[in-house]
């Protein structure tokens, strides 16, 4: 019998890692689940389920007869994801953790501690998502340093592990994997790439893991839970009040508690108000949060932004970019929002700037713009800067046709 090779399964308590976990010993693999904890619950009030969730990964370990361990990143996520939510939030931006967490705690410390300290070939997790290499192949990889330089040496040939979407498209993860190093995808396997969530309910039923299949779908982020956001951000941010102000005329509609309490699109809970008021803008140097009366205001519209140095998940632009420095390409920065066709421009420090062939509704920045070339995800960058609102280039437009016609009154008409 050949050398059964050693694969780490990152189980979280769900339906999803506890399927994988079951699908990666169905293939003979020797597998071992380890659960992560992030966040530390002794600091809230009981609301985070890291410790049921921890208990319900062990009980499918123990089911499955595979060893269990678990380990705590609380320390690494407060200084590299949640203090760096914190700061965001502080410059009016809206972060994604999910992103974050991925990047900096799962394919990054996790990836290193199954593969160094747990001794495996691999590491498996339960995302929807799939990569460009077959099983075997993910056991043949040697570690290769990534480059120094924007563009690698001309006659370096190495073939890059891809990431593509899960045969899933409603429940495809690939939007929170978009950062996440080619070092790390080229050890890991999704066992659930080609399933739909209703199939893996069912191995999961069949399985006996009812315990799991009786759980809510996670949702957000768990130190979070279904409290309150504002009451929560308050907690470690210092109220900042501020006033709500209309974009169309500059009255003054109310006071909020901080513009870091508000994301772009939301509505604006506005006392004293009986219509609906929606933030479009934030001011952070006055504390000024401007809204606009309707949920689909021509000011929460915009079709281009600049994004900080895209992260490519082939760790380079794909050369079509890289020749000619556009693309046509296709964007997102919600997970399941519909796909938009763009034209992608390389800036030389890395960054791009972003066309869509539409405006979208509430780009905000602080969030990923994360690229797609088919069923392929390229990779993602952080938007740092957006174009006019289609508002304000409507403004724009009236003010130049009222100079036109008011310089036409004011010439002279030639003499007969």
């Amino acid at each position: 019998m050949g050398f059964v090779r050693h694969v780490v399964c990152a189980m979280s308590g769900g339906v999803d890692s506890s399927v994988a976990a079951l699908l990666m010993k169905r293939r003979g693999y020797s597998v071992t689940g380890v659960f992560m904890k992030n966040w530390d619950s002794l600091d809230e009030s009981g609301l985070c389920t890291s410790e049921r969730d921890c208990e319900d990964a062990y009980k499918v370990c123990k089911t499955l007869d595979i060893p269990f361990h678990q380990v705590s990143y609380v320390k690494e996520y407060w200084h590299e994801v949640f203090s760096n939510l914190l700061k965001e939030y502080e410059k009016g931006r809206t972060p994604n953790p999910d992103i974050l967490c991925n990047k900096h705690i799962k394919f990054n410390h996790f990836h290193k501690y199954a593969i160094n300290t747990l001794g495996a070939d691999a590491m498996a997790t339960g995302h929807y998502a799939r990569t460009s290499q077959e099983d075997t192949e993910v056991f043949q990889q040697t570690y290769t340093a990534p480059p120094t330089k924007l563009f690698r040496d001309r006659f370096e040939i190495r073939n890059p592990v891809r990431l593509h979407k899960g045969a899933d498209l409603f429940k495809d993860q690939t939007f929170f994997l978009s950062q996440i190093s080619q070092d790390a995808l080229r050890q890991t396997m999704f066992p659930l790439a080609g399933l739909t969530k209703e199939f893996v309910k069912k191995i999961a039923a069949e399985a006996g893991f009812h315990h799991v299949l009786k759980k809510k779908e996670s949702m957000g982020i768990c130190f979070i839970g279904e409290r309150n956001f504002e009451n929560f951000i308050l907690e470690y941010l210092e109220s900042k009040p501020g006033n709500f102000v209309s974009i169309e005329d500059g009255a003054i509609k109310g006071e909020h508690k901080g513009w870091f309490t508000l994301t772009l699109g939301q509505r604006a809970r506005i006392g004293g108000q009986k219509d609906a008021w929606f933030v479009v803008d934030k001011d952070i140097t006055t504390g000024d949060v401007f809204v606009a009366p309707s949920t689909d205001h021509s000011s929460l519209y915009r079709d281009t932004m600049r994004t900080d140095r895209f992260h490519w998940i082939a760790d380079e632009p794909p050369p079509a970019l890289a020749r000619t420095k556009m693309m046509e390409c296709h964007f997102r920065f919600i997970h399941q929002m519909p796909l938009t066709p763009c034209t992608v421009t390389l800036n030389m420090d890395g960054s791009v700037w972003i066309s869509l062939s539409q405006p979208v509704r509430a780009l905000t920045p602080g969030q990923f713009a994360v690229l797609y070339k088919g069923d392929e995800c390229l990779g993602s960058g952080k938007i740092i800067q957006m174009g006019p609102s289609e508002y304000t280039l409507q403004q724009g437009r009236e003010r130049l046709i009222a100079a036109a016609q008011q310089k036409e009154k004011q010439t002279p008409e030639p003499v007969s």
